[in-house]
């Protein structure tokens, strides 16, 4: 398996996460900032765009939008541009 392809399947199972435990009360919060911190790690600066889930104080709208999914998705579209075509 690829690299990118695991982190893609990790971002998938986060986000999925996020969708469940991180719509309970009081943890939306903790989750959105703990999955900012693997985009991060994952994806290292572009990960960043991940943060914007803590805008949403409800942790209603954000549950929604899987952010670390479509992350991954970019940065593997880049990675193959990026790459010569054999």
């Amino acid at each position: 398996m690829k690299p990118a392809t695991g982190k893609l399947i990790i971002s998938i199972i986060l986000d999925l996460l996020d969708f469940t435990i991180g719509r309970i009360p009081g943890l939306e919060m903790v989750v959105d900032g703990l999955l900012g911190v693997a985009a991060v790690v994952m994806w290292g600066w572009p990960g960043l765009i991940a943060f914007w889930e803590i805008a949403d104080p409800t942790g209603q709208v954000d549950a929604f939008v899987p952010t670390l999914t479509l992350l991954a998705l970019s940065q593997m579209r880049k990675e193959k541009s990026a790459r010569p075509d054999r």
